[in-house]
């Protein structure tokens, strides 16, 4: 990754805040993009530190097409073409479908499913516009393939399996332009948004039952998926598209019943 300029759409914590602070190890430069403006500006400046490069923090909606379209043109004016893009900002918020509130659905579509569309959308008119090859990393979940146990996650599975089904799609109109599209599976992983929803008197037991769901018998910690990602954003896997890396610690391999 060195010497690439890459950018990370929820830059500002879990997976990819990892993301940011491990292409920067390695040597790129960082463009932060969150909502959450002092974060992405504390994950910059870490940037900094850690390679002496160039970075750059963004309070961007990724719902907002506006909001992302000026947030590449100033990435372009300041840092150049990012060649490799980690679209990983989104939200979790549920419920049973019969009673799950329209603005709810709409709020998880508009950042889980639109703001991946946006972000690939601008990163590939950027890249074409420059003639330049690139790669695209879009962050999916095993709720794009399977239904979560606990249950009300419609909005979100819904959302992540239109990422999916785009990354596929993506990766077969620009193949032949040297611009690569491909997903991250992350499984159940310690971020802020994987207990957002869990009252935190409840988190400890929580962790304890997930952990024995889990093959590997543990979550994830951010940086593991995150490798996942750079290596997809890298030229290492150069003939690489439309797939999805799954890191889930053995969820999906796993039949639901113990018998």
């Amino acid at each position: 990754m060195k010497d690439r300029i890459v950018l990370v759409t929820g830059g500002a914590s879990g997976i990819g805040r990892a993301v940011a602070l491990l292409a920067a190890e390695r040597g790129a430069s960082v463009a932060v993009l969150d909502h959450d403006a002092q974060g992405a500006l504390a994950v910059a400046t870490q940037v900094v530190e850690i390679n002496h490069g160039k970075a750059l923090a963004l309070n961007v909606d990724v719902s907002n097409e506006q909001a992302v379209a000026k947030a590449f043109s100033e990435i372009e004016r300041q840092m150049g073409v990012p060649t490799a893009v980690f679209a990983g900002a989104g939200i979790d918020r549920g419920g049973p479908a019969h009673d799950l509130p329209l603005e709810t659905w709409r709020k998880v579509m508009s950042v889980n499913l639109d703001g991946v569309f946006y972000t690939a959308r601008h990163a590939i008119a950027l890249l074409l516009r420059h003639n330049l090859p690139g790669s695209i990393v879009c962050a999916s979940s095993p709720a794009a393939s399977v239904g979560f146990a606990a249950g009300g996650a419609g909005a979100y599975s819904a959302s992540k399996g239109g990422v999916s089904s785009l990354v596929r799609c993506l990766a077969v109109d620009y193949a032949r332009h040297g611009i690569r599209v491909n997903a991250i599976v992350p499984g159940a992983t310690e971020t802020y948004m994987m207990w957002g929803n869990v009252n935190p008197e409840d988190v400890p037991r929580l962790r304890e039952q997930i952990s024995q769901e889990i093959p590997a018998g543990r979550l994830a910690q951010p940086d593991e998926p995150a490798r996942a990602a750079l290596w997809l954003l890298s030229d290492e896997a150069s003939y690489v598209t439309g797939s999805h890396l799954v890191c889930d610690g053995g969820i999906l391999a796993k039949a639901s019943i113990s018998f």
